[in-house]
């Protein structure tokens, strides 16, 4: 190689080397100019240490990005944690709020819907049964093919019964109609009615002039047989029951309340049920009674619910997964559920307040529903409440002794523990 060469070759990596000690001491001058912008922007304040909010515990003496986290540190003044000393709360430089992510939500009042699911199960209407007696005593001649479970119309046979003691009143009675004397027809007619016979078989004497002394027990409403304990042949006394028979037209739907919710609970609150027997139908009645009992294996009160069955589908036995609207008609106040701080002995809320300063609220809440918590003191209409990054500013609590004063001050101006609410 000759000479020129070698110059040349000089030259050029003379002219690299330049280049890039160029770029190294601008951007070196950018970093220092970066930070002594930083500083000096606030220059009136003396900058402590400087700390990641992610990894509160560790300090670093000179500004620059966080080697745990991709961002800045943050500077901290000597004024913010003399501040804390006479004020409630800590104080967060809007700045970092927003980097961080921490989300306000208003305390807002309206209504709020605390519908109740569960699960229930459909019986028969108990308010709706009819017991077939006998009353007189006579003698079973004939049972209609009947069960238990069959289901009948209204005025359906059940059983013929032969009435012995029924003979010489109906006689008597055909004496007096011939004879013509209505006193004592309407005596001896009154009679008849005592001893158990209907108006229609008493017309039916008067009709043919014979005694009829075998009668059809009919039914008296339509609905399902429950019981019938007659068989042809039995001898039966005045008063024995010969069948029980439950009506259809309604149905009875039970679902067991936690005691918690017990109390929203009133008679005529609206009700849904789906059944899977039927899916996408929804089957619409009320609350009739909510039981004066609470079970105690299982701290649950009954609620009972009425549901129309014009068409008899609703049998007894379902199960339905039955809705509950229990809102109340008055408006609350309410802020989302994911804003309260529950430590086991209190509840607290975190406030926004003014100064940019963020504040522990203990407060009394009601129902949770739909995300939401009603909140019955402690909070007004209109504050804003952190509703995610509690936990940053537990960091930032610590950091100004905030949390070292939990346990010793007033309830009023204790911050919300780091332990969160489920």
């Amino acid at each position: 190689m000759n000479n020129s060469w070698k110059v040349f070759l000089a030259v050029a990596a003379i002219a690299v080397f330049s280049a890039g000690g160029g770029y190294w001491l601008a951007r070196r001058g950018s970093h220092t100019m970066d930070a002594t912008r930083v500083v000096t922007s606030n220059s009136d304040r003396k900058v402590l240490y400087w700390y990641d909010p992610m990894m509160p515990n560790q300090h670093f003496d000179q500004p620059g990005k966080s080697p745990f986290m991709d961002m800045q540190l943050v500077a901290k003044y000597a004024d913010d944690e003399a501040g804390t000393t006479s004020q409630t709360g800590v104080r967060i430089d809007p700045g970092i709020t927003q980097n961080l992510g921490i989300r306000l939500a208003p305390v807002q009042r309206g209504v709020v819907a605390q519908p109740i699911t569960v699960a229930g199960s459909i019986g028969f209407n108990q308010r709706d049964v009819a017991i077939v007696q006998t009353r007189s005593a006579g003698f079973v001649t004939r049972v209609y093919q009947r069960a238990s479970g069959d289901v009948l119309i209204k005025g359906a046979p059940l059983v013929d019964m032969l009435a012995p003691e029924w003979t010489g009143a109906q006689v008597e009675y055909l004496a007096l109609i011939r004879s013509g004397d209505q006193a004592l027809m309407a005596a001896a007619r009154q009679r008849l009615l005592l001893l158990g016979m209907t108006t229609e078989l008493i017309a039916q004497v008067e009709s043919s002039g014979q005694p009829q002394t075998t009668t059809t027990v009919s039914a008296p409403i339509a609905g399902v047989i429950t019981s019938l304990d007659v068989r042809a042949g039995m001898t039966l006394s005045a008063g024995a029951t010969l069948a029980t028979i439950n009506g259809i037209r309604t149905v009875w739907l039970e679902a067991a309340i936690p005691e918690a919710q017990s109390t929203l609970l009133a008679t005529g609150k609206a009700v849904s049920a789906q059944l899977a027997a039927y899916p996408g139908e929804t089957f619409n009645g009320q609350v009739i009674a909510v039981l004066p009992e609470t079970k105690a294996d299982t701290q649950t009160v009954r609620v009972r619910v009425e549901l129309p069955n014009p068409d008899g589908r609703l049998r007894s036995g379902q199960f339905a997964q039955v809705h509950l609207e229990t809102g109340d008609v008055q408006p609350v106040l309410y802020l989302p559920s994911e804003a309260v701080i529950r430590s086991g002995t209190r509840t607290v809320v975190i406030v926004a307040a003014d100064n940019h300063r963020f504040e522990p609220v203990e407060v009394q809440t009601g129902a949770d529903s739909q995300d939401r918590t009603v909140i019955l003191a402690g909070l007004q209409e209109g504050q804003k409440v952190v509703a995610s990054g509690q936990f940053l500013i537990d960091s930032e609590a610590s950091l100004q002794g905030v949390l070292t004063r939990m346990n010793s001050e007033p309830l009023s101006s204790e911050p919300p523990n780091s332990e969160k609410g489920p």
